[in-house]
C-alpha cells in the first residue's frame, strides 16, 4: 500500500464521487464526502511525514514510466498545498451537514456532495500531477464541478455568478491549454521534469515565450489576480455557505501553486523573472489588488461580498511575495497562502452560520448580534484581526515575513501599499464589529442556538490561526521547504 500512497489523495475522493450520487441519500452522500476528505488528509499527512527529509516521491500511473507515462510527484513544493486542501475539505465536510440541509433542496443534496468530491479530486490532482496536460485535465474537473456548486446557491443571482465564472474560467483554461500546447510543440514532451530539461537548452524561441504568456495569463484568471478577478466576488458570495467556505480556502490557492510550479520548476526563474518582466508586472498587479480589493470591501453592505473582495486583496499579498522570485519572498507567499486559507474559511463559515440563523448576511441585519451571539462574534474578532495582521494571529506572522522580503529587495513602495491595505482591512473588519457590538438590534429577541458541528468547525479554524500565530513552526517550515524545492530543484 505504501508504494501506491502518492495516488491515494486523488483516488479516494474519485472513488467516493459516484457513490454520493448512486446512494441517493443525504446522510450517505455526506458520509462519502467526509470519508473522501479524511482519506485524502490521512494520505497527505503520511506523504508529508515520509517526505520530511526532502525526498521526492514519484508514482508512475498504470506502471508506465515517465516521460512516456503520467506520473504523480510529491515534493516540498506541493506538500503544503496537499495538506491545506485536504484539511480544509475535512473542516468543510463537518461544517456542511447542517448548512447544506438548510440551504439546499433535499433532492439536490447528493448532487452537491458529488460535485464537492469531484472538486476535491480535481484540486488534489492538480497538486500532485507531474504532467502538464494533466494539470489542464484536473483543472477542468475542479472548475466544471465548481460551476455546478455555485449555481446551487439559494438566490437566482447564483446562476448569473456561475455563468460568469464559467465564461471567464473557460477563457482562462483555454489560455492554459494553448500555452501547454506551444510548450509541447517546442519540446515534444508533456512531463514537467522532462519539459524543464529540454527547455534549458532552448533560448529565445518565440513559441516558448508565447507559451509562458498564455500559461500565466490563464492561471492569473484562475488565481483571480487583479484585474482578472471579475468572477470571484459573486462566485464566493452566491455559492452555498459550505461551498464558499471550501472554495475560498482552496481554489485560488491551488492555482497559485500551479503558477509557482510552472514558473520555477518548468520554465525556470531565469526565463520567467529574468528574460520576461513577470516580476515587475506581478508586483504592480499585486499592489493594485491590495488597494482596490480592500477599498471596495470597505463599501460592501453584504458580509459575503465583503469577504470575497477581501480575498482579492489577500491574493495580492501572496502574488507580491512570489513575484520577488527570492527564497524569502516565495516562502512568505506560501506562508500567507496557508494562513489566509485558514482565516478566510473561518470567516466564510461564520457568514454561513449567520445566514442559517438570520436568513440574511446584510451588515444591517447583524446589529446587536455581538451581545446575543458572543462566541460567534469572538470568532469574527480573532479571524478578522488575522486578516488585518495583528499579533498574535497567523496573519501577522506571514505579513511580517512578506514585509521583510520586500525590504530585502528594496521594494518599499509595495510595502507602503501593503500597510495601507492592512489599514483598510482594519476599516472593513471594524465596520462589522461596530455594527455587531455597538448598535441596537433591529429585531430584539432571543437568537436560536447555532448547530454545534458548524460552531466546532469554525473554532477549529480560529484556534488554528491563533496557534500558527503563537507558534508558526509548522506552516513556516512547510513554506521554507516549498521555497527551497522550487528555487533549488528545477525540474523536480
Amino acid at each position: 500500500m505504501t508504494a501506491h500512497l502518492p495516488v491515494l489523495p486523488v483516488l479516494v475522493p474519485l472513488a467516493c464521487t459516484p457513490l454520493c450520487l448512486l446512494l441517493r441519500s443525504r446522510t450517505a452522500a455526506w458520509l462519502m464526502f467526509l470519508l473522501a476528505a479524511l482519506g485524502s488528509l490521512l494520505s497527505a499527512v503520511l506523504l508529508a511525514v515520509r517526505g520530511a527529509d526532502g525526498e521526492t516521491m514519484r508514482y508512475a500511473v498504470g506502471g508506465w514510466p515517465a516521460p512516456q507515462g503520467i506520473e504523480f510527484v510529491i515534493s516540498g513544493f506541493n506538500t503544503p498545498v496537499l495538506l491545506l486542501v485536504s484539511f480544509v475539505a475535512v473542516i468543510a465536510a463537518v461544517y456542511a451537514r447542517r448548512s447544506v440541509a438548510a440551504e439546499i433542496d433535499t433532492r439536490r443534496v447528493p448532487l452537491l456532495y458529488t460535485c464537492l468530491c469531484l472538486t476535491l479530486t480535481g484540486l488534489l490532482g492538480i497538486t500532485v500531477t507531474g504532467d502538464a496536460f494533466n494539470v489542464f485535465v484536473f483543472l477542468e474537473i475542479s472548475s466544471l464541478s465548481s460551476y455546478a456548486l455555485i449555481a446551487m446557491g439559494r438566490r437566482r443571482r447564483a446562476l448569473v455568478a456561475s455563468f460568469r465564472y464559467l465564461v471567464i474560467g473557460t477563457v482562462g483554461a483555454t489560455f492554459v491549454l494553448i500555452g501547454i500546447g506551444l510548450a509541447y510543440a517546442v519540446t515534444g514532451t508533456l512531463n514537467m521534469a522532462d519539459l524543464a530539461r529540454r527547455l534549458a537548452d532552448i533560448d529565445g524561441n518565440r513559441a516558448l515565450l508565447a507559451s509562458v504568456v498564455f500559461v500565466f495569463v490563464g492561471l492569473a484568471v484562475k488565481m483571480a489576480v487583479f484585474p482578472l478577478h471579475a468572477w470571484l466576488p459573486a462566485a464566493y458570495a452566491e455559492a452555498p455557505s459550505a461551498v464558499s467556505t471550501f472554495l475560498a480556502a482552496a481554489s485560488t490557492k491551488v492555482a497559485i501553486y500551479v503558477f509557482c510550479r510552472f514558473a520555477f520548476t518548468v520554465f525556470g526563474a531565469t526565463l520567467v523573472f529574468g528574460t520576461m518582466p513577470i516580476g515587475p508586472v506581478g508586483l504592480l498587479l499585486a499592489s493594485l489588488a491590495m488597494l482596490i480589493g480592500s477599498a471596495v470591501a470597505c463599501f460592501q453592505t453584504d458580509l459575503k461580498y465583503l469577504l470575497a473582495w477581501s480575498s482579492v486583496a489577500q491574493i495580492g499579498y501572496i502574488v507580491a511575495g512570489i513575484s520577488l522570485a527570492t527564497s524569502a519572498g516565495v516562502s512568505a507567499g506560501y506562508l500567507h497562502m496557508i494562513n489566509h486559507a485558514v482565516v478566510k474559511a473561518a470567516l466564510f463559515g461564520v457568514a454561513g452560520l449567520l445566514l442559517l440563523r438570520l436568513g440574511s448576511v446584510r451588515l444591517t441585519a447583524l446589529a446587536g448580534l455581538g451581545r446575543r451571539m458572543p462566541w460567534t462574534f469572538a470568532a469574527v474578532v480573532i479571524a478578522g484581526l488575522g486578516l488585518v495582521g495583528v499579533p498574535p494571529t497567523a496573519g501577522f506572522v506571514s505579513k511580517w515575513a512578506l514585509a521583510a522580503a520586500l525590504l530585502d529587495q528594496g521594494q518599499w513602495p509595495v510595502l507602503v501599499v501593503m500597510l495601507v491595505s492592512s489599514l483598510l482591512a482594519l476599516v472593513y473588519i471594524g465596520r462589522i464589529l461596530e455594527i455587531a457590538w455597538f448598535r441596537n438590534p433591529v429585531e430584539p429577541g432571543e437568537t436560536a442556538k447555532p448547530p454545534a458541528s458548524m460552531v466546532a468547525a469554525i473554532w477549529v479554524l480560529v484556534l488554528a490561526s491563533l496557534y500558527f500565530g503563537l507558534d508558526p513552526t509548522v506552516p513556516a517550515g512547510l513554506a521554507d521547504a516549498a521555497a527551497d524545492a522550487l528555487l533549488g530543484n528545477r525540474g523536480e
